[in-house]
């Protein structure tokens, strides 16, 4: 039974296997990015995170051990230069696959491994601190310097003060205005005076209004009652001397008698 044996066979022997993963690694930290079986890149991850760890210790003899997985100089260079710096505070989880799809010959699912992109400083986690609301003072209001006006301002300000009268007491307010009232009073007591007096008489014509007196308009409305009395009586005597006509002729067609 495979008890206690780790890892995967892939098969290939174990010569074949160390080969092959020193080359992937080598090509995973040169280029950051490779596509490969998921079986393949599943593994390839202990290998990739146990070479960082080594540059990020670095001292001489992780140098070491990483030259004799990595024959590579130019790749250890880089590794413990600028790899280490970027995940100096990620504390593993270097590595990330994604699955692709399948191989076009004989349909082998393939995935992509590629380095993550590290955080140069860890972020420190701000502990929250409770204030009892008690102990919480306000800062004392600070008011605001008044901004200064402009001159053109304040001149025209003092300029209105001026203009307008300055306010008098109320006692005296009202003792004037009765005193401009009172020859308002007697002015208009004046004038219906002299309305009464220049009222014309009852006989006397209006000439400002153009009215006739009563009198005159009694003369107008019996005028034409005399008129209709004359007419009338002329009407009856021409026809009394049209009756007497008739009564001349036949007088006259009479014969004259003769005495014999």
């Amino acid at each position: 039974m495979r008890h206690g044996k780790s890892g995967r066979k892939l098969g290939r022997t174990s010569s074949h296997r160390l080969a092959m993963f020193r080359n992937m690694v080598t090509s995973l930290l040169e280029h950051e990015r490779i596509y490969t079986t998921d079986a393949k890149a599943k593994e390839l991850r202990r290998w990739a995170d146990w070479m960082i760890t080594l540059g990020k210790r670095g001292d001489l003899h992780a140098r070491r051990q990483a030259l004799q997985v990595i024959r590579d100089k130019g790749v250890v260079h880089k590794l413990f230069t600028d790899l280490a710096q970027r995940f100096q505070a990620r504390s593993g989880g270097y590595t990330r696959t994604v699955k692709v799809g399948f191989r076009p010959g004989d349909g082998a699912p393939l995935s992509l491994i590629e380095l993550m992109a590290g955080e140069t400083e860890k972020k420190k986690k701000k502990k929250k601190t409770k204030t009892p609301k008690a102990a919480k003072v306000k800062p004392p209001e600070v008011e605001a310097a008044p901004e200064a006006e402009p001159e053109e301002a304040v001149a025209e300000e003092v300029a209105e003060k001026e203009k307008k009268p300055k306010g008098k007491p109320a006692r005296k307010v009202k003792a004037e205005r009765a005193a401009e009232k009172e020859p308002e009073k007697k002015k208009k007591r004046k004038v219906t005076k002299k309305k009464t007096a220049e009222a014309p008489a009852p006989d006397e014509p209006d000439k400002k209004k153009g009215k006739k007196p009563e009198k005159a308009k009694k003369a107008e409305a019996e005028e034409p009652v005399e008129e209709e009395t004359k007419t009338s009586k002329a009407k009856a005597e021409a026809a009394e001397e049209e009756s007497a006509k008739p009564a001349k002729k036949k007088e006259k067609d009479k014969p004259e008698k003769t005495d014999e």
